[in-house]
């Protein structure tokens, strides 16, 4: 299914972006990546992954979570 033109269709999308060319080597740099496609994937899943766990940090903040004993709950983790 990886050579049909639903495969391509689906799974990938062609891009044309005007990205500076210091910004795109530094991206390149930083994710030690040799090609531009594979080094903006990487940034933006990256930056995908920080996004949500700052979404996971603020449901977190508006319930958070209160232990007032930690001692069954260690017992439980030394158990495992």
């Amino acid at each position: 299914m990886t050579y049909t033109i639903e495969y391509r269709i689906v799974y990938h999308m062609k891009v044309t972006a005007i990205i500076a060319d210091d910004l795109v080597n530094s991206v390149k740099e930083y994710t030690q990546s040799p090609t531009v496609t594979e080094a903006i994937t990487i940034a933006l899943k990256d930056w995908i992954d920080l996004y949500t766990i700052k979404e996971l940090n603020k449901q977190i903040e508006k319930n958070p979570i209160s232990i007032n004993n930690g001692k069954k709950i260690r017992g439980i983790n030394r158990s495992l």
